[in-house]
């Protein structure tokens, strides 16, 4: 009698491989997020029970052309730019100051108001060109 010779029986994966992906999916989409920014231990700062002072921010506006500075649309010397800005310092540091320069201006008036501002402690300054 003769043997017989068996087959090695292979057990196909694919059905078990979709049957894993698609309890991945329902994991994925059954699940429950949780709110992360609800358990974020936040530090939040105290109310200010001081109140807010309110400071006036003037502007000022310096132009300077090929024949000089205009302060506030007004002609003035070095000096007189040198009086009002002391003055307008003197009320607030914060104080905006516009340069508008020309394009023909020499850079020499626009040094000058530069220093100016910057010996009464203006430092809000803006510089551009018309």
């Amino acid at each position: 009698m003769a043997k017989k010779q068996y087959e090695n029986p292979q057990l196909d994966m694919t059905p078990m491989i979709d049957v894993v992906f698609e309890l991945i999916i329902f994991f994925v989409v059954t699940i429950k997020q949780e709110d992360l920014f609800s358990k974020l231990n936040a530090n939040r700062p105290q109310p200010n029970d001081k109140p807010v002072e309110k400071v006036v921010d003037e502007q000022i506006e310096i132009q300077v052309g090929a024949n000089g500075l205009v302060y506030n649309g007004r002609g003035v010397t070095l000096k007189e730019l040198d009086r009002n800005i002391k003055q307008a310092a003197s009320i607030s540091k914060k104080t905006t100051v516009l340069l508008q320069c020309a394009l023909d201006s020499p850079h020499r008036y626009l040094v000058d108001a530069l220093d100016v501002c910057n010996k009464y402690g203006l430092q809000n300054l803006s510089v551009f060109s018309m």
